[in-house]
């Protein structure tokens, strides 16, 4: 399901997650494992209260690459 990142519309970082979250453009978040609970976990429980999948079983290195960027990511919304 990672493939997924590169080719699809996404937005990453978690302010932009949660605006297409709270805006209900978000279909899938990804939370890196390796992040600070405290940055992900009210991004898993808004997702969890909206009903969208969280995929949360890769690092923040790579879901970076995943999304073709130079810096880990913490929270990527496929949109």
């Amino acid at each position: 399901m990672i493939t997924e990142l590169a080719s699809q519309e996404k937005v990453i970082g978690v302010k932009q997650s949660r605006k297409a979250i709270r805006e209900g453009r978000a279909k899938r978040v990804y939370l890196a494992c390796d992040a600070d609970p405290a940055i992900t976990d009210p991004v898993a429980r808004q997702c969890e209260a909206l009903g969208i999948p969280v995929e949360g079983a890769h690092t923040m290195a790579q879901l970076g690459h995943a999304c073709r960027i130079t810096v880990g990511a913490s929270v990527v919304a496929v949109l």
